[in-house]
């Protein structure tokens, strides 16, 4: 899968925005790469581009070698989208076979059952299942084609802990036989667990590109906090003067508790000791959403992407 200086805009009435704004990425085969970026970041533009739904206004999209359409419609790839309903008063072993058959080279509909983790309840309805159960379908169908490339649209979105365990246990299946996934999540621990790389992308651009290591790393080096942050109860007068400490350059407020991002823990700690305010006091390193909040905030960035791949050539999708 190869972008390059893909450029995407549609008109509003607020005037002309550019959803994909010249982006360049390679996903090479056998990959699983993780999608982040806030609501409107181009996240599903560039999946509509990916996946022949949208056509680039300049740059090139390549999808195996080929046009994206014509590798979506020879079965090289499989997608599972946010839209969709179940059909109604057919099995989920009736709706895959259906699917299935449209494929030239399709897998065995017993197999893809088993790989989604679906096999239990395949002679029933899906109308009659869980939101879980569902999803789990909708990935059946995704791989009833035999896809070289799946790709995944916010997959886990309104699913429980219990089932987004299930499903993402059915993903690994699919990738232990060599194939490719790119995903769209808003659950950052979705990244970090699931995917050898995440994409972030801001207004349009990609803005980091790496393990979820290289992404923290990223965002303490634009934050020139190398040391990482404090957290602690809020003091009895609020977050109030909190962005004074010794070496704080952040504050932010998340329920009863205050994080800092600090270049300086040991002086930012020292001082709120001296205030006395060191009610559940924890210092640590970046987290990955402290990293995405950081990287994808209201400023501009100027800083090249960071990108956390290995050098060496490998066969791209």
């Amino acid at each position: 899968m190869v972008f390059t200086a893909a450029v995407k805009t549609f008109g509003t009435p607020g005037g002309t925005v550019r959803a994909v704004d010249g982006i360049d990425l390679t996903v090479e085969r056998g990959e699983t790469v993780a999608l982040l970026g806030r609501n409107g970041a181009g996240k599903s533009t560039t999946i509509g581009l990916l996946l022949g739904l949208d056509t680039p206004d300049s740059g090139t999209v390549r999808l195996l070698g080929r046009d994206p359409e014509a590798a979506v419609r020879a079965g090289l790839v499989g997608a599972m989208l946010q839209e969709g309903r179940p059909i109604p008063r057919v099995t989920v072993r009736e709706l895959v076979a259906f699917v299935a058959s449209t494929y030239p080279r399709p897998l065995p509909v017993a197999e893809a059952l088993a790989l989604a983790g679906v096999s239990a309840y395949a002679d029933r309805r899906v109308d009659k299942l869980s939101g879980g159960q569902t999803q789990r379908v909708r990935f059946a169908v995704a791989l009833a084609g035999d896809p070289e490339l799946i790709v995944l649209d916010e997959p886990t979105a309104a699913l429980d802990v219990e089932a987004r365990r299930a499903f993402w246990e059915s993903m690994r299946s699919y990738t232990r036989r060599g194939n490719t996934v790119l995903f769209s999540t808003h659950y950052l621990e979705e990244a970090d667990e699931n995917a050898d790389r995440i994409v972030v992308l801001d207004r349009g651009r990609i803005v980091a590109d790496g393990s979820g290591e290289t992404i923290r790393h990223a965002a303490a080096e634009r934050n020139t906090a190398a040391g990482g942050q404090v957290s602690v109860d809020l003091p009895d007068d609020g977050a109030q003067g909190l962005e004074l400490l010794p070496g704080v350059l952040g504050v932010e407020v998340r329920g009863g508790r205050a994080l800092l991002r600090t270049e300086d823990p040991d002086a930012t700690v020292v001082e709120l000791a001296r205030r006395g305010a060191v009610r559940g006091i924890e210092v640590g390193r970046v987290t990955l959403e402290d990293a995405f909040l950081s990287l994808t905030s209201p400023s501009p960035s100027t800083s090249p992407s960071p990108d956390g791949r290995a050098g060496h050539p490998k066969e791209t999708v």
